[in-house]
C-alpha cells in the first residue's frame, strides 16, 4: 500500500478549476496529488514568422516554467538560456497539442500554451500536458462562439500519466519520492481513442523485460482513460 493508502494502480487525486486566470482566453489550474501547474493558452491572430506565406495552417507551440518555490529547495529562474530538461518539456507539451488538432481548421492563428508549475511533487510535464489540453479546450470553444474559428480543429482528447517500476512492482502516477526510486520511468502520453503520442520509458539501473514495458503501457493507458473520460471529455 502507497502513501495516503492508494492501490499501485490507483490515480491520485485530481482536480481541475477551469477559468482560473482572468486574461488568458483559456486557463486551467490541475492538481495532481500535491502537484499544482497553472496552465493557459493564449491566442495571437499570426502565424510564426517561420512558416512558408502559403502554409494556411495554425500552429501550436509550448512554455515550461518550474517556479522557484515550487519545489523545497529554491531553483532559479530560467531568464535568459531555459535548461535542457524545460526544452524537452516544452517541445513534449507542443508536440502532444498539436497531435489531436488540425492545424489547417485554425488558419492564421498561434495558440500558446503556457505551464508554470508553483508546486512540484512528480507528474509536472503529463499533469501540464492534460491541463494544457483543457486549456486549450476552452480557448476553442471561446473562439469557436466568437466567430473566429469556423471549425473545431479539436481532433480528440489528450491525456497523460507517469509510471513505473519500484522494485518488482508497477506504480502508477508516481509523486516526487516515489519517482526519485524508480529503476523504470515511463511518461505515456495517448489520445482518447488509444493512438500513442509518446512512450518513454528509461531504465534507471538494471535492464527490464518487453513483458514488463508492455504491463507499464497498459496500465498507463488504463489511467489515462479514467483522466479522459471524467475530466477531458465532453
Amino acid at each position: 500500500m502507497r502513501k495516503n493508502g492508494r492501490k499501485n494502480n490507483e490515480l491520485r487525486p485530481i482536480k481541475f478549476t477551469k477559468d482560473f486566470t482572468k486574461h488568458a482566453l483559456g486557463s486551467v489550474l490541475v492538481e495532481f496529488g500535491d502537484t499544482k501547474v497553472i496552465t493557459t493558452a493564449s491566442v495571437e491572430h499570426k502565424k510564426p514568422k517561420w512558416m512558408e506565406q502559403d502554409d494556411n495552417r495554425g500552429w501550436i507551440t509550448a512554455e515550461y516554467s518550474l517556479l522557484p518555490s515550487a519545489t523545497n529547495t529554491r531553483c532559479s529562474r530560467e531568464r535568459n538560456k531555459v535548461s535542457g530538461r524545460t526544452h524537452e518539456i516544452q517541445r513534449l507539451i507542443g508536440r502532444s497539442m498539436r497531435a489531436c488538432v488540425d492545424l489547417e481548421k485554425m488558419p492564421e492563428l498561434t495558440i500558446t500554451i503556457d505551464a508554470d508549475v508553483i508546486q512540484a511533487d512528480g507528474g509536472t510535464r503529463t499533469a501540464s500536458i492534460c491541463g494544457g489540453f483543457l486549456a486549450l479546450k476552452c480557448a476553442v470553444e471561446k473562439l469557436l462562439a466568437s466567430g473566429e474559428l469556423q471549425e473545431n480543429p479539436i481532433i480528440e482528447p489528450i491525456g497523460a500519466i507517469s509510471i513505473g517500476l519500484i522494485g518488482d512492482e508497477i506504480l502508477l502516477d508516481l509523486d516526487y519520492e516515489e519517482d526519485s526510486h524508480a529503476r523504470v520511468d515511463s511518461n505515456v502520453v495517448l489520445t482518447k481513442s488509444g493512438k500513442i503520442v509518446d512512450f518513454q520509458t528509461t531504465s534507471e539501473g538494471e535492464p527490464y523485460e518487453k513483458s514488463q514495458m508492455d504491463e507499464l503501457f497498459e496500465i498507463a493507458k488504463s489511467g489515462i482513460k479514467t483522466i479522459i473520460d471524467n475530466y477531458l471529455s465532453d
